[in-house]
């Protein structure tokens, strides 16, 4: 084939496609939750807080759904936390798709500051959060999970997501802040908290190729919400 010919056939750009035999998950961070309260903890849930959504996150998880509707989605996954389950809900009502739990998909387990307090002490500027930040370290806080375990479950737990759906298929995953956060970090091999800042109703994606290796496409998407909210609790 002589130059002339190459050139004049020509090779386009073509817009991303996830290869045939990966798995995309859409990551879905719940809505905003009902308010922190000192002196009140949130109903516990195998030693996490469990706060409902409040009516603004109500709202989100709606946005939501109206978002992603139109998607052909190969399933539903939440955490064990009944905010991730309820901003599934109307997107499950309207798809009628069956929704999974994944009790490893839960939030990051915050120890001594578990139950609201975490959201109260940043919101006071207090020194232990700071340290959490400089370090990038959760387990700075007494009795919180370590990030060795942490990433180790939410590895486990997008295995269990892929292969419970076909090659090839998109799925959504409803989450948590931190955990979208390292989800990013480790398909990216970023800095701990370089990813920390995913939105309340966010939507963000990855791809799970079939050698096991993860590609970020999509962090924090927004445009769909009327009343963003986050990153915080």
């Amino acid at each position: 084939m002589t130059s002339e010919t190459t050139e004049a056939k020509g090779f386009e750009q073509h817009r991303y496609a996830p290869p045939p035999d990966s798995v995309e998950v859409v990551l879905v961070r719940h809505g905003a939750s009902e308010a922190a309260l000192p002196g009140q903890s949130f109903a516990m849930v195998d030693g996490q807080g469990d706060p409902a959504l409040s009516e603004v996150g109500k709202e989100q998880a709606r946005s939501v759904a109206a978002a992603l509707r139109a998607e052909s989605f190969s399933g539903i996954f939440v955490s064990s936390l009944r905010r991730t389950q309820e901003t599934a809900a109307p997107l499950a009502a309207a798809t009628g798709l069956e929704v999974a739990v994944l009790p490893d998909l839960r939030e990051i387990n915050l120890g001594e500051l578990e139950g609201g307090e975490y959201r109260i002490k940043v919101a006071e500027g207090d020194p232990l959060v700071a340290e959490v930040a400089r370090q990038e370290r959760w387990d700075v806080i007494p009795g919180a999970e370590s990030p060795e375990q942490f990433s180790g479950r939410l590895r486990a737990a997008i295995g269990e997501v892929v292969a419970a759906v076909p090659a090839g298929t998109t799925t959504v995953a409803f989450v948590h802040g931190a955990v979208i956060g390292d989800l990013c970090a480790l398909a990216t091999g970023s800095r701990p908290f370089a990813f920390l800042n995913a939105d309340n109703g966010s939507i963000s994606s990855l791809v799970v190729h079939a050698d096991g290796s993860w590609l970020l496409r999509s962090f924090n998407e927004t445009r769909h919400l009327d009343t963003p909210t986050g990153p915080v609790g």
